[in-house]
């Protein structure tokens, strides 16, 4: 296994723990019946919204074509508004602990970066 897929599994587990992040948050914000929409609500849409707006080719077919800096831009803020989220809940160290393998994952995805920048 090449460093490659060891950074795929990290993405993978980063868009996995912010769309829990996000219902958790959604959980513990909203109150009575609120709850119940909010908690799977706030995650459905962060999802469609990630997998709708892409950059053609990364990896495959984008639903909508965006350009690689805007695609970019709303990478870091649903990873941000993650971080947030955690930080939100009291959960400092959660939350350092995410911002910095977010961080890692881009440090390692470097080439896409900046073919992403380029496009």
């Amino acid at each position: 296994m090449n460093l490659h897929s060891l950074n795929l599994g990290l993405r993978f587990l980063l868009e996995i723990a912010a769309l829990i992040s996000f219902g958790f948050w959604g959980w513990q914000k909203g109150e009575n019946w609120a709850r119940f929409v909010l908690a799977p609500g706030i995650p459905i849409i962060a999802a469609a919204v990630w997998a709708t707006f892409r950059v053609p080719n990364d990896p495959g077919p984008a639903p909508v074509a965006i350009p690689g800096a805007l695609r970019l831009l709303l990478e870091l803020v649903f990873f941000a508004l993650a971080v947030w989220a955690l930080h939100d809940l009291k959960f400092t160290v959660q939350a350092w602990v995410l911002g910095a393998l977010i961080c890692l994952h881009y440090v390692l995805s470097y080439e896409r970066v900046l073919w992403m920048v380029k496009r």
